[in-house]
C-alpha cells in the first residue's frame, strides 16, 4: 500500500476527499492530513509519504513551496496540485520538480481516481525498476570476483592482453592499476587440490590487505598486489600466509614474488614468477623466493661444467678437508648454472656413480643400488647431503688405508715428497740415490704397488692440489710466484698446463671463481 498525505486549508475540502476517496481500492491509504505546508513538511519529515496531494495557495508556506522543500529532502515523493482556475502558470512551475498532475477545483472522485491510478502506476514501474537494478546490482557484485580472476589469468597467460583492455576494464574493477604491482605465486607443497588453492588464496587476500586480483591457474594460487613501499611489511604479512595456512592445513606454503612493474607486464611477471618457483629445488624448504635469490646471472643461465678429477682425487687419497670443498664448489656450480631439475639430478648421479666406481667390487654393487633415491630426492639440499656423506665416509676409508698399508719406505717416500714439494729438482732418482740410498726402479715399483700411483703423478697430484689450497689462502698471489713455490722452477707455463690438466681450467680461472668471478668450470 502506498501512504498518502492530504494538504488543504479548507477544512471542508479537507475532510470531503478524506471521505469520498476509496484509498484502498488504488492501492493506497491515506496516513494523514494537513492545512498548512510548514505542518504538512513536518508529517513528511517524521514520516515520507509515497504521495502528497495538495492545494497550491496556503498561508505560511504554499504548495509550490511545499513541493520544493521536499524535492530538496525527499525527491521520490509524488504530488498531485490542487488549484483555482487561473493558477495554471503558477502550477507550471512546480512541473521543474517532476510533478506531473494538476487537478482544477472544485474537483471529484473521478478526477482524483485517475491521478491516483496514474501516479501508483508510476510508483509501480518505478519499484520494479529499483528492484531489477539492485538485483542485477547484486549479481553484479557476485559475477565481480569471476571477472577479477578471468581478467588476471588472461593477463598473465594471453600475450594479445595490453593497454586498450586494460583501459576497457579499468571502469569495469575497482583497482588502482596506476600503480606498480608485484604478482605473488603462491605453490603448495606436497599434495593439494583445489580446496588448499582457494584457502591459501582467501587467507592472501585477508592479510595482505592490498590485493588487486587474485585467481587459482594450475597448481598455483596468483595473487596481485599494488606493490608496497614497506617491503619488510609485505615479507612479514607473507611469513604469516605461510604461518596460517600451516597451522590449519599443516602443509608448507612457497611463495614466488617478483620484481614490481605495471600491469601490462603481468605476463612478465608471471614468467618471472614461475622462474623463481622452480629455484625451491635448490633452496631445499618452503619460504619466499624473489629474482635476486635464484642467482641468475644477467646474461641469462650459462652451461654447467665440472671437471670429475676435482673431486675424484682428493676422495682417492684420502684428504677430506679438499674433498669437502671440491663437493661444495660442484653444488655451488649446479646452483649457478640452474639446469632442469632432470638434468641437474643426471649430474648429481654421474657424479655419485663416479665415485661408487673408486671403491671396491663388494661395496659397488650395494652402492649402485642407491642411486635411484637421488631421482626421487625433492631438493638440491639432499642431493648435497647424500654426496657428502658418500665423500665422507669413502674419503675416510681411503685415508685409513692409505695410513696403514704403506711400508716404512713408503711412507719415508711421502714425508720426503711434503719436504721437497718446492724443489725443482725432486725425482724418483733424487729420492732413491741420495735420500734413501736405493735402486730407483725398485723404488717406483715399491711405490706404485703401494699407492696405486706412479711416483711421478703423484708429485704432480700434491703439487696441483698445495696449488689450490695456496689460492684459497692468498688468492692474489702471482702465477709465476706461485710455479717456484711448488717445484716448477722458471716455467710457470708449464704449471698452468699440468693445473689445467689436472683440474680442467687454468690457475687464472680458478682464482677468478674463488673471488666470485665467472667459473669456467
Amino acid at each position: 500500500m502506498y501512504k498518502v498525505l492530504l494538504v488543504d486549508d479548507e477544512r471542508i475540502i479537507l475532510d470531503g476527499i478524506s471521505q469520498m476517496v476509496d484509498w484502498q481500492a488504488f492501492g493506497t491509504e491515506l496516513t494523514g492530513t494537513a492545512q498548512n505546508g510548514l505542518q504538512a513538511y513536518d508529517l513528511i519529515a517524521a514520516d515520507p509519504p509515497d504521495i502528497v496531494i495538495s492545494d497550491i495557495r496556503m498561508p505560511g508556506l504554499d504548495g509550490l513551496g511545499l513541493v520544493a522543500q521536499t524535492y530538496a529532502t525527499h525527491p521520490n515523493v509524488k504530488f498531485v496540485l490542487l488549484s483555482g482556475f487561473g493558477e495554471f502558470e503558477y502550477a507550471n512551475r512546480a512541473m521543474q520538480y517532476g510533478v506531473k498532475h494538476y487537478l482544477l477545483k472544485p474537483t471529484d472522485e473521478t478526477k482524483i481516481a485517475e491521478a491516483l491510478k496514474e501516479v501508483t502506476a508510476e510508483l509501480d514501474q518505478e519499484r520494479r525498476r529499483e528492484a531489477f537494478t539492485l538485483d542485477m546490482k547484486r549479481r553484479f557484485e557476485k559475477v565481480i570476483p569471476h571477472v577479477k580472476e578471468q581478467v588476471l589469468r588472461e593477463f598473465v597467460t594471453n600475450k594479445t592482453y595490453g593497454r586498450r583492455d586494460l583501459e576497457e576494464y579499468r571502469s569495469l574493477l575497482p583497482c588502482d592499476f596506476g600503480r606498480p604491482v608485484r604478482l605473488l605465486l603462491c605453490h603448495i607443497e606436497g599434495e593439494a587440490d583445489y580446496e588448499h588453492q582457494f584457502a591459501v588464496k582467501n587467507i592472501a587476500e585477508d592479510l595482505l590487505q592490498t590485493t588487486l586480483m587474485s585467481t587459482t591457474l594450475g597448481d598455483h594460487a596468483l595473487i596481485l598486489i599494488s606493490d608496497p613501499e614497506d617491503q619488510e611489511l609485505l615479507h612479514s604479512r607473507l611469513q604469516d600466509i605461510r604461518r596460517t595456512f600451516r597451522l590449519y592445513y599443516k602443509m608448507n606454503v612457497t611463495v614466488a614474488v617478483s620484481d614490481p612493474g605495471p600491469i601490462t607486464s603481468a605476463r612478465k611477471l608471471y614468467r618471472e614468477t614461475l622462474q623463481c618457483l622452480n629455484y625451491r629445488f635448490y633452496l631445499d624448504e618452503s619460504g619466499i623466493i624473489t629474482r635476486k635469490d635464484t642467482f641468475v646471472p644477467d646474461g641469462g643461465v650459462s652451461e654447467f661444467a665440472f671437471y670429475e678429477e676435482r673431486l675424484m682425487l682428493p676422495v682417492r687419497s684420502g684428504d677430506r678437508e679438499e674433498a669437502a670443498l671440491a663437493l661444495a664448489e660442484f653444488i655451488a656450480e649446479l646452483k649457478r648454472a640452474q639446469l632442469s631439475i632432470e638434468m641437474t639430478k643426471s649430474y648429481a648421479i654421474s657424479m655419485y656413480a663416479a665415485l661408487v666406481r673408486l671403491d671396491g667390487p663388494e661395496r659397488m654393487a650395494e652402492a649402485y643400488k642407491r642411486i635411484s633415491e637421488i631421482a626421487d630426492m625433492g631438493s638440491l639440499q639432499a642431493i648435497q647431503s647424500f654426496l657428502e656423506e658418500t665423500v665422507r665416509d669413502m674419503t675416510g676409508r681411503n685415508y685409513e688405508r692409505n695410513a696403514f698399508k704403506y711400508n716404512a719406505i713408503v711412507r719415508k717416500v711421502i714425508d720426503i715428497v711434503e719436504e721437497q714439494i718446492g724443489n725443482a729438482s725432486l725425482s724418483l732418482n733424487l729420492v732413491a740415490h741420495e735420500m734413501l740410498y736405493m735402486n730407483a726402479d725398485y723404488l717406483g715399483k715399491l711405490f706404485k704397488k703401494e699407492t696405486g700411483e706412479k711416483f711421478s703423478n703423484y708429485v704432480m697430484r700434491i703439487r696441483i692440489q698445495r696449488a689450490t689450497e695456496l689460492m684459497s689462502e692468498k688468492p692474489d698471489a702471482k702465477i709465476f710466484e706461485m710455479a717456484e713455490q711448488l717445484g716448477f722452477g722458471d716455467n710457470p707455463q708449464y704449471f698452468s698446463q699440468v693445473f689445467k690438466k689436472q683440474m680442467g681450467c687454468t690457475p687464472s680461472e680458478y682464482i677468478r671463481k674463488l673471488t666470485g668471478g665467472i667459473s669456467a668450470f
